[in-house]
């Protein structure tokens, strides 16, 4: 086991955070800073009533959104960015948000391209994402190329999507309600396998009504922790650029502490340049590849710029970041401040609710790159297996599941970047389009 913990530590070293972060520069520069300068135009597309409406009972492009919302917003908006705090400093919040400008254009670009060459299945369903959009456009290393990233989406889905995932909530709910990680499991993996069996349709709408009421709730408390705190937060904030630019946090190796953890949990949290909201945006009723890239595009906003941002602010005005305490331990303490004992009960039901969202969302996008692999007759076998793996999360330690997971998201990545670079002239000419 030790291996995968050194093939881990090698994947998710400063090549692979480079290769990121620069191939989002790259295709900032290609499309004209446009996803970055459209924020606006992005967020007002995502939210207006066409958006709602769905053409002979499909998906419409807010469900498709927020389906892809519900597979990034998971444990990483609350555990995860406590983790780059007590890892990285207060800094790492600066870099997180720094490095998540560029991958508005990465998830602009991965998500258009997969409407532009998606298809339909043989029950007319609209199926795509980078698979479709390498064997389409890249030839026979194309086609290698689409199934090394299909296979590493699979096992994203059932480790970090689906066991890690449910991992969390068990202990979130033994930890506040004292609830039987084999209930816990239980539940979890029927109501999984319950949903999954309407496909893209059930998960769908249950995510347009999940995501948002969870997200809103979730913001309104981490805002009222940082209001409560409101004198702390400027003294917070200098801090936090002052540890992000500082010469002392820049001396940690290749990347400073805070520099190479912001980006590092910033990619896990938005998922940009994995690849995978592009299947789920390839399952819209919208039929035009550039307004759905930019309405795929907000979820870096509303995943980081919003929750993440909350979430980090809340942290540090409060004051709870004394060295003893990490992950969900400080987030915990951090709403303790304020709402006392119920703070810890309040952060349970985020982290069950944020993590079963998750579940609900890699449930498609696995689903979708096992058929891609084996075709649509695989699909209740795949919906079988990944129910157990939310069983098997729940009951088990997930050491050795993390590091599978991180391996996964990492040979997902590469892939997806080697295509989105091959391809960003197609993307440029697009954008001209507009």
């Amino acid at each position: 086991m030790e291996f995968l913990f050194t093939l881990r530590a090698a994947l998710w070293g400063g090549g692979t955070i480079a290769l990121l972060l620069g191939t989002g520069v790259f295709l900032s520069l290609r499309t004209r800073f446009l996803p970055l300068r459209n924020m606006g135009k992005a967020l007002r597309l995502a939210l207006s009533k066409e958006s709602r409406q769905a053409k002979s009972g499909g998906v419409s492009p807010f469900s498709a959104l927020m389906t892809a919302l519900s597979a990034t917003i998971g444990t990483g908006n609350i555990v995860g960015v406590a983790a780059a705090l007590t890892s990285g400093g207060p800094g790492a919040l600066v870099w997180m948000e720094l490095s998540s400008l560029p991958a508005l254009a990465t998830k602009f670009s991965e998500c258009l391209l997969s409407v532009k060459y998606r298809r339909r299945n043989r029950r007319g369903e609209w199926i795509g994402g980078p698979m479709y959009v390498m064997e389409s456009r890249l030839g026979r290393p194309g086609k290698l190329l689409a199934v090394l990233f299909s296979l590493a989406a699979v096992l994203v889905a059932l480790s970090m999507g689906s066991s890690v995932q449910s991992n969390a909530m068990s202990q979130a709910l033994a930890d506040s309600f004292s609830l039987s990680p084999f209930l816990v499991g239980g539940i979890t993996a029927s109501l999984v396998f319950l949903v999954s069996q309407g496909g893209i349709r059930s998960i769908s709408r249950l995510a347009e009504i999940l995501v948002p009421l969870m997200g809103i709730g979730y913001m309104v408390a981490g805002l009222w922790v940082i209001l409560c705190h409101l004198p702390a937060l400027p003294g917070a904030v200098i801090e936090m650029f002052r540890n992000a630019f500082s010469l002392r946090a820049a001396a940690g190796g290749f990347l400073g502490a805070a520099l190479q953890q912001g980006i590092a949990r910033g990619v896990l949290t938005h998922e940009a340049g994995l690849g995978s909201a592009a299947i789920t945006a390839a399952c819209s009723d919208d039929g035009d590849p550039l307004r759905q890239g930019y309405i795929a595009e907000t979820s870096v906003i509303f995943d980081t710029f919003i929750l993440c941002t909350v979430t980090g602010l809340a942290i540090l005005s409060a004051g709870v970041m004394d060295g003893t305490r990490t992950g969900a331990a400080l987030t915990i303490a951090a709403f303790e401040t304020v709402f006392g004992h119920f703070g810890g009960a309040l952060l349970s039901i985020a982290i069950v609710l944020f993590a079963f969202s998750s579940i609900l969302g890699w449930a498609y996008q696995g689903e979708s790159a096992f058929a891609y692999l084996f075709g649509l007759r695989s699909i209740p076998l795949f919906r079988l297996v990944y129910a157990l793996s939310a069983f098997y999360g729940a009951v088990s330690a997930m050491d050795t599941v993390l590091a599978l997971s991180d391996i996964a998201n990492a040979l997902m990545c590469y892939p997806n970047l080697i295509c989105l670079l091959l391809l960003s002239g197609t993307v440029a000419k697009e954008v001209r389009k507009s």
